[in-house]
């Protein structure tokens, strides 16, 4: 295995691009339909990457994917230098959590993001 890149369901890619473009990532390639909808959207940051897509997109293909927004899912994402990454995203999203020392050592912060995810950023030293 090399990487694990989500597949996270969306209702609204328009604000979820726009949401995780204030967390420093960018837009790397995307999927319009023949009638200009934006259904789908790979974003990275450095060496971490989600993809973003509609749930109208996979209509009727994966009942599993029932759900609406958010869900009994964290993601955890390692950063470097998170201090200045925490001062530079800090007044641009609701932050659930400040910087944290935690029992096993890491700094971290939380935030929840436009579809209800959780977002944990962490430094080990």
């Amino acid at each position: 295995m090399k990487s694990i890149s989500p597949n996270i369901f969306v209702n609204d890619l328009k604000a979820t691009i726009t949401f995780y473009t204030k967390l420093g990532f960018i837009v790397a390639d995307e999927v319009t339909t023949a009638e200009g909808e934006k259904v789908f959207a790979l974003m990275s940051n450095g060496s971490v990457t989600f993809m973003f897509q509609t749930f109208s997109s996979i209509e009727g293909q994966h009942p599993m994917v029932s759900r609406t927004d958010g869900g009994s899912l964290l993601l955890y994402i390692s950063v470097n230098n998170i201090r200045e990454y925490y001062n530079e995203i800090k007044e641009n999203v609701t932050l659930l959590t400040g910087l944290e020392k935690t029992f096993y050592g890491a700094t971290e912060f939380s935030l929840c993001d436009n579809n209800n995810y959780l977002l944990t950023f962490a430094e080990h030293d």
